[in-house]
C-alpha cells in the first residue's frame, strides 16, 4: 500500500490546535510543532485504524484469474479512481471498465474483483481514503485528542512519560479492528 502523506494543511491545522491548547504565542518552536503534529496524526491513525484527512492511496493486488474479491488495506474508502494492469514486461494499462468489479461496503471498506486481467499478473488499485475531506472536517474528539498528544510530546519531550490516557479514550470509539481475514462472495 501506498498513501500519500499527510496535507501540509492538516498539520498546519493540528499545530494551530496545539498551539492554543499549549497557549504558546508567536511561531518559536514551528519545525518541532510540525514534526510532533505529523507524529501524532500518523499515531491516531495506526491507533483507530484509519487514515483520519482524505488522500490518494494505491494498493497493488494480484489479478487472479478466478475473480476473488479482495479487500483494500486503508479504511474508510470514499471512491475506488481505478484499476490499472501491471504485465510482468510491458508497460502499465489502464483495465476497461468491464474488466473488473469495485464495491464499497457498509463499513467503508473498499473492495475490487479482477474478472479479465488480460495480460496483467498484478493491478495497481488507485483510491481515495480517510474519515474527513480536511482537519475541519474531523470528529472533534479525534481533532482534540491529536492536539493532547502533540501538546504531550511538546511538553514531555525530554521525560519520556507515557501519553495521557485521555487520548486513548478520546479515540476509542472511532477505532476499528480486525480479529481475522475477511472473504467476500
Amino acid at each position: 500500500m501506498t498513501v500519500s502523506g499527510v496535507s501540509p494543511a492538516a498539520v498546519a491545522a493540528a499545530v494551530g490546535e496545539a498551539r492554543a491548547y499549549l497557549r504558546l504565542e508567536g511561531e518559536a518552536e514551528q519545525a518541532l510543532l510540525a514534526r510532533l503534529a505529523a507524529t501524532a496524526i500518523a499515531l491516531a491513525e495506526a491507533f483507530t485504524g484509519t487514515l483520519l484527512v482524505a488522500r490518494t492511496v494505491e494498493d497493488v493486488l494480484p489479478a487472479t484469474a478466478g475473480g476473488a474479491w479482495q479487500l483494500l488495506a486503508a479504511v474508510p474508502v470514499a471512491a475506488i479512481n481505478g484499476v490499472t494492469g501491471l504485465p510482468a514486461e510491458g508497460a502499465p494499462f489502464v483495465l476497461p471498465a468491464d474488466a473488473y468489479a469495485v464495491d464499497v461496503d457498509g463499513d467503508a471498506r473498499g473492495w475490487v474483483r479482477v474478472i479479465a486481467p488480460g495480460a496483467a499478473g498484478r493491478v495497481a488499485v488507485s483510491y481515495t481514503a480517510g474519515l474527513a475531506a480536511d482537519w475541519d472536517g474531523l470528529p472533534p474528539p479525534i481533532a482534540q485528542g491529536v492536539a493532547m498528544l502533540i501538546a504531550h510530546l511538546f511538553n514531555d519531550r525530554d521525560v519520556g512519560r507515557a501519553p495521557p490516557a485521555a487520548v486513548a479514550a478520546l479515540w476509542r470509539p472511532y477505532r476499528r479492528m480486525r480479529l481475522m481475514a475477511e472473504a467476500r462472495r
